[in-house]
């Protein structure tokens, strides 16, 4: 049976969990970025994008929920996808509060190229895809677990 952890075992960088995802999200983000580049993307624009390549025309409000982003985050990374051609913002017909993002020819074409960019992760991590799927349900779980304890 395993020792148990002293407070200095717990105050470790390297036994923090958050740390853990923290500096894995950034090698993430470092390892997408030449991947991304050609594209004229930055990795939250991949995310945005991607999320458009799922469904077409969602709100800003929807593309915030299923990124757990905020509308203030969100519309000038909007802003910019729009400058460059990819996306058109629009007022919704029924409701001029709500904003719908439509892909542009451009933007759509660009998910042809931004298809590989996961097989280029994959073989970059050498993770096989049931590890990938193992290890994404268990991240999200821990995201779950997390938001609920910051609801109560």
């Amino acid at each position: 049976m395993a020792a148990r952890p002293t407070a200095d075992d717990l105050l470790k960088i390297d036994n923090f969990v958050c740390f853990a995802l923290y500096s894995a999200g950034h090698a993430f983000t470092r390892l997408y970025k030449p991947l991304l580049d050609p594209l004229g993307l930055t990795y939250p624009q991949y995310l945005v994008m991607a999320v458009l390549w799922e469904k077409d025309g969602r709100t800003v409000g929807e593309i915030g929920e299923k990124l757990l982003l905020e509308s203030s985050t969100l519309t000038p990374l909007l802003k910019r996808l729009e400058t460059a051609g990819m996306v058109r913002r629009t007022r919704d017909q029924d409701d001029e509060r709500v904003v719908r993002i439509q892909l542009t020819p451009k933007g759509a074409e660009l998910k042809q190229k931004a298809v590989e960019i996961p097989q280029a992760i994959g073989c970059a991590t050498n993770i096989t895809i049931p590890e990938v799927m193992k290890l994404t349900a268990d991240i999200k779980a821990l995201r779950e677990k997390l938001l609920a304890a910051q609801a109560t």
